[in-house]
């Protein structure tokens, strides 16, 4: 029997652990009675590190035992994906850490002034606020009255469930499935399973062109760290310069919207393309991009034809784009000008609001 849940390396396990929005702290108070809290929390100097009011119930905690855990819950898998009749197949994917140690009060104010900057960061990312720092005037009491505590990362441990246990060809199609089911959070969960089994073949919606570069590799989802990139491929482009500033194109493609691309070797991005969409009546594709170095390979076709058979995109009755000289690539999947439509049965002005 296959293993189902595989250790992460004490680094993935770290990772994991700054980028969950929340840990579940268990330890106890010093009657004994045992207490679960969920806290918000951040990965700073060796610690996971949480504040508190300096006389509350986590004031309990200062050198006690404690296990903190976080998770994230990658979505239930039914059993007809891999059996026509048996239950047993049906299973849920997920990534877990825990951190085992004793709960310290952090008492160094710069210290605690880079965990309080941390969580701030982490809650509020726009900014709009003056730095923490221990020393500011704004912050000097605030610092100095707040319990910071935290755990020491000494012993953290992290398990993932991302279908490991399959053999290739189930694992190509379990990608499929998912596309095909295409709730919310599938294509993430798909690339996800597709990290963790990096032998598995892709599915054939995700098969690379013929003529791409060697190595590259579609993806049904990316993640917002590669938004940069995406940004840094468009700001130069007709539709783009003058326009938007790279910050604004990072922010839209990091934006949850559907958002596809294709990777070179190395990883590095190398096209791209977004959508916005209400997933029924309409949807607007967005900045397709292919890096020049890697042009009229069929990486164009590619990722507009996986966006479109994306599950938010796939169900809109209407999809339209603008271009200045790409309809002879779009007219391929069947788009057409728009005048060519049949005439609305009502007339409409289109409007648009501008902001500075």
């Amino acid at each position: 029997m296959r293993r189902a849940e595989f250790a992460m390396s004490p680094a993935e396990a770290r990772a994991l652990l700054a980028e969950l929005p929340v840990v579940h702290l268990a330890s106890t108070l010093p009657d004994g009675t045992p207490v679960l809290r969920t806290v918000n929390s951040v990965v700073v100097d060796d610690w996971v590190a949480f504040h508190a009011a300096p006389k509350g119930e986590k004031t309990g905690f200062l050198g006690r035992a404690a296990v903190l855990q976080a998770e994230e819950d990658l979505g239930m898998v039914p059993s007809t994906f891999f059996d026509p009749e048996k239950a047993c197949p049906a299973t849920t994917y997920y990534r877990s850490v825990q951190v085992h140690g004793v709960v310290e009060e952090i008492t160094d104010p710069p210290q605690k002034a880079r965990v309080l900057q941390a969580l701030m960061e982490k809650l509020q990312p726009e900014g709009g606020h003056v730095p923490i720092t221990a020393d500011h005037p704004h912050y000097r009491a605030q610092v100095k009255g707040l319990l910071v505590a935290g755990v020491r990362l000494e012993r953290v441990t992290g398990k993932a469930k991302l279908a490991q246990n399959r053999k290739p060809a189930e694992l190509t199609a379990l990608f499929a499935s998912l596309w095909r089911r295409g709730r919310r959070g599938d294509a993430r969960t798909l690339e996800l399973l597709r990290a963790a089994n990096p032998d598995a073949p892709a599915p054939l919606f995700l098969a690379a062109p013929d003529a791409a570069p060697a190595g590259t590799t579609l993806h049904a989802w990316l993640p917002p760290t590669q938004a940069d990139e995406a940004a840094a491929l468009l700001e130069e482009e007709y539709w783009n310069t003058g326009a938007f500033s790279r910050d604004e194109l990072r922010r839209a493609h990091a934006s949850g919207n559907p958002w596809v691309g294709a990777r070179d070797a190395s990883g590095r991005l190398i096209a791209s393309a977004r959508a916005v969409s209400d997933s029924a009546k309409l949807a607007w594709l967005y900045d397709v991009i292919v890096a020049p170095s890697a042009r009229r390979r069929g990486l164009g076709q590619a990722v507009t034809r996986l966006l479109l058979d994306h599950p938010e995109v796939r169900g809109a009755r209407r999809v339209l784009l603008g271009t200045r000289d790409a309809q002879a690539l779009y007219a391929r999947f069947g788009f057409v000008d728009r005048e060519h439509l049949p005439p609305r049965p009502f007339s409409t002005t289109e409007m648009v609001l501008v902001r500075a």
